[in-house]
């Protein structure tokens, strides 16, 4: 008997080859119907018997197509409707949008191997995309997924590339990317003036790559956003773009044109591996301590054994790589602390003195995106996010809204994002940046709009950080005031702790968890500067339990910037002689009169890293964020527990005294003790401090968050001495840093009593 009935998918199953999936798989079965999106998914209505139906149904949901990720389906029957054949049919919208949107995916095998095919019709063509591959959220401006939502719809499809989308048998039948070298994107090369360098179509790449080799900085137009690329094997060429960019010694991430170059090169592990290789394809931070290559790495890594490498996740860098046989220097596009630029005007106006020659295109890009970063601990290959943004933005998984309430939430002020849940969704948006930076704040205020735009939808609550002068807090209170609507401040540690408890589901569990929340600044309930907080989470109330004796904070933002007035603050008397040098006459004894009249107090964590790397000498005035906890991390060889000496082996009253720490390395130091074991002893020390705390609470779960965390080495350590004794709860989808502020604000305003 024949029955019809209703399959709704929910999940990231729009531009991702999910229809034409459909449709193969109701021919296979020889079922009939349609199948299109909608604002919730992708809805198939079939007429079949029952038994046929539902094992459609359950090989459908058992293998689904391959970048697609179901979170929710169901199949209902319905009135019963005779059709005639199967059919894809166009994508309606009748209501609001309430659906997992699209990220950007690295481009498969089949297209990475056309494009260099000579016998193929998409040989060279760098815009070659199927339904498994290709932008995505970066030139979408519209959902659900269609091509008339997106920049490519401004490419009419020519005859060929029409008859491959309606056509069953192709892999690009219904792919709402598709486009080749006759009806596509088109490229301009041109030098720093902007006058065009005239190439042959075939002998373009070949051009870039012998430019490159000759020591030039080419800006590419990529599909998310501008890189500055150059020879990673060239020092000149390194230091022009560092003194251009004005980006002194922050590392720089390479591009290798293949996996099995890069293993010639550096030993990976089987994590790292797939991470490079996955459709995320992100920027990976792998050791370089036995590295066997020829880049140059104290210009592309200064200070570091680390390197963030990557392999080409588009078709340009893919047809760029098949024509070097170097690795290069692939760099976002911008001045140092501005955002990525992805429009050719701006980054004419911005990059002309950076970049020797320009390769634009003319898709235009509406999401632009840093590159991804992860890293795995050498030990315990614990994933750490620093940076999430391409092939993971605007998405977060495993979401469950406790009620309709509408949420914005503006998230913090250094690596700034937000987070927005107009319906059963929260959508995380990439990473934005430094609000200190005018673009940057352009560009976050433009975000929070697209969103709104996107899901027709205002928000009904603002969540912002607590600290009155984040640009984040003020641009809340003016967009809150336009809109009339509440706006509810919640404290920065607290939204780090809830982003680790969400993350994982605990925010309605029984048992009491302790939080350890551990970064460089945060503004405190008391109106002090926090960094290294501990809290107890139980049944909705966080209580803060402990945290670093507070010491003086110097000179507002300078403090940040600059780690020997970390160690000023912290330093005892007997520390005078190695610290005096490191300040001329006269700020020594202004820095003495700011000493005798302070007032503001800090916790942070993120300063005594600050100031134990300028006590053993290696960054005194950091040049980017982290600089020195991330030099302090690198002079680290592999630590041995039983080698580890605890610098603080007594927590009373929950007192931790970072003085005390300090003082311990600064006599290990004048004992010729090396400097990476006291970093593994500074290191061993926090963690069993964070064990100690635990156990004076009769806490056995420890959740774990903030910056200071991205410290793979303490990420480990903590595994390795919690043995099966504790529960360790680190963020997964999220970096520990800031970037999970905003979702931490969300999870603390729907579970939390105390706001």
């Amino acid at each position: 008997m024949l029955k019809t009935y209703q399959i709704i998918i929910k999940g990231q199953v729009q531009g991702v080859g999910f229809r034409p999936f459909v449709y193969m798989l109701a021919q296979e079965f020889n079922i009939k119907g349609n199948v299109f999106n909608n604002e919730k998914g992708v809805i198939i209505n079939v007429t079949e018997s029952e038994l046929t139906v539902f094992n459609f149904y359950h090989k459908l949901i058992k293998n689904p197509p391959p970048v697609s990720k179901i979170t929710h389906h169901q199949i209902n029957q319905i009135e019963f409707n005779l059709y005639l054949d199967f059919k894809i049919i166009p994508s309606t919208k009748k209501n609001k949008l309430n659906l997992t949107l699209t990220p950007d995916f690295a481009i498969c095998k089949n297209c990475a191997s056309e494009i260099i095919d000579a016998n193929n019709r998409r040989y060279l063509y760098p815009f070659t995309t199927c339904v498994n591959c290709g932008p995505r959220w970066s030139i979408t401006n519209l959902f659900p997924f269609e091509r008339c939502n997106t920049n490519i719809d401004k490419f009419s499809m020519c005859k060929t590339c029409l008859d491959e989308y309606t056509n069953p048998a192709n892999h690009r039948f219904h792919s709402q990317t598709n486009s080749c070298s006759e009806c596509g994107i088109t490229l301009q090369l041109t030098d720093s003036n902007q006058k065009n360098i005239n190439f042959e179509y075939n002998t373009l790449f070949e051009k870039i790559a012998s430019l490159l080799s000759k020591g030039k900085i080419i800006a590419i137009k990529n599909t998310s956003g501008y890189l500055l690329c150059c020879d990673a094997r060239n020092e000149k060429s390194i230091q022009q773009l560092r003194n251009r960019k004005k980006r002194p010694s922050k590392p720089f991430a390479v591009l290798y044109p293949t996996l099995e170059f890069l293993k010639k090169d550096i030993s990976l592990s089987a994590k790292e591996i797939i991470a490079l290789q996955s459709t995320q394809r992100p920027i990976v931070i792998v050791s370089s301590k036995n590295y066997r290559g020829k880049i140059a790495l104290n210009y592309v890594a200064p200070q570091l054994k680390q390197l963030g490498v990557m392999l080409p996740y588009s078709g340009i860098l893919q047809l760029l790589a098949h024509k070097i046989t170097f690795p290069i220097v692939a760099t976002s596009g911008n001045i140092h602390g501005s955002p990525i630029i992805s429009d050719e005007k701006t980054a004419v106006t911005l990059l002309s003195k950076v970049a020797d020659y320009f390769l634009h295109h003319n898709l235009e890009i509406t999401n632009p995106q840093d590159d991804s970063v992860v890293k795995y601990s050498s030990k315990f290959e614990q994933e750490v996010f620093f940076r999430r943004s391409r092939g993971y933005a605007p998405n977060y998984f495993n979401f469950q809204k406790p009620n309709n309430q509408k949420v914005l939430a503006t998230g913090s002020h250094l690596k700034s994002s937000v987070a927005f849940t107009p319906n059963e969704n929260v959508y995380i948006s990439q990473y934005l940046g430094n609000l200190d930076n005018f673009e940057v704040t352009e560009r976050y205020a433009k975000t929070i709009s697209y969103f709104i735009k996107l899901f027709e939808e205002k928000p009904t609550v603002l969540l912002t950080d607590s600290h009155p002068q984040y640009q984040s807090n003020l641009l809340a209170h003016e967009l809150g005031n336009n809109l009339k609507i509440p706006i509810i401040e919640i404290q920065h540690h607290k939204a780090h702790f809830a982003s680790v408890l969400g993350e994982h589901q605990l925010l309605n569990t029984d048992h009491k968890i302790l939080g350890v929340i551990w970064d460089g600044t945060g503004y405190g309930d008391d109106k002090n500067i926090w960094g290294s907080e501990f809290f107890s989470y139980e049944k909705g109330n966080m209580k803060r339990v402990s945290h670093l004796t507070y010491y003086n904070w110097l000179a507002g933002d300078k403090m940040a910037k600059e780690p020997r007035l970390s160690l000023l603050s912290l330093a005892s008397k007997q520390m005078t002689p190695i610290i005096k040098n490191k300040f001329s006459e006269e700020e020594w004894t202004i820095y003495q009169t700011i000493l005798k009249n302070n007032t503001l107090k800090t916790s942070s964590m993120g300063r005594l890293f600050d100031a134990l790397a300028s006590l053993l000498n290696l960054v005194s005035n950091n040049t980017y964020e982290g600089e020195a906890a991330i030099v302090l991390e690198n002079q680290l060889k592999d630590y041995q527990l039983v080698n580890c000496k605890n610098y603080h082996p007594i927590v009373e009253n929950g007192i931790i005294s970072p003085q005390l720490i300090l003082q311990k390395c600064y006599q290990e130091y004048l004992n010729g003790v090396e400097i990476p074991q006291i970093i593994s002893n500074f290191l061993y020390t926090l963690s069993a401090i964070i064990l100690e705390v635990a156990n004076q609470q009769k806490i056995k779960h420890i959740a774990l968050s903030g910056g200071v965390f991205q410290n793979t080495t303490l990420v480990d350590m903590l595994i390795e001495l919690a043995e099966n004794k504790y529960y360790l709860y680190f963020n997964k989808q999220l970096p520990p840093n800031d970037e999970n502020i905003a979702f931490g604000q969300l999870m603390y305003y729907y579970h939390c009593n105390n706001l």
